[in-house]
């Protein structure tokens, strides 16, 4: 997945219980595209942006304690989505009528402290594209 085009202007909402992965996969997907150094949760500062060598800008969403709407414009997040660069988000339904329909979905289901159940959904035409190649 970190190689294929349509990733770089794709919104990915991953979804899951506390524990689940969620960072754990956005942290083994930003190595993938060539992030170094500590790749930290953005739970307390709702964002963490990145960049890669190649210069995408990727935006790393965590809405768990996200409650204020007002906080959606005054940070600045309408204009994050409308730019350019990947964005991933964790509980993106505490943003839910504010962030776009994402490109795909991932659920993360913990079965056991090793095991994970993962189901992927596109969203968009973009994340059927995205769900293929990463299949292929």
């Amino acid at each position: 997945m970190g190689s294929q085009p349509d990733l770089a202007d794709s919104f990915i909402a991953l979804h899951g219980d506390l524990g689940a992965g969620k960072t754990t996969f956005v942290r083994h997907l930003l190595h993938a595209l060539g992030v170094r150094g500590r790749i930290k949760s953005p739970t307390y500062a709702v964002v963490e942006p990145h960049a890669t060598p190649s210069g995408l800008a990727v935006h790393h969403f965590d809405f768990y304690r996200f409650s204020d709407p007002r906080e959606w414009e005054d940070a600045g997040f309408r204009d994050i989505f409308a730019g350019p660069g990947l964005k991933l988000a964790e509980w993106p339904e505490k943003a839910a009528g504010r962030i776009p329909l994402e490109d795909l979905a991932i659920k993360i289901e913990a079965m056991s402290d090793e095991t994970r159940t993962v189901i992927l959904q596109a969203g968009t035409p973009r994340g059927a594209r995205l769900l293929r190649e990463a299949l292929a």
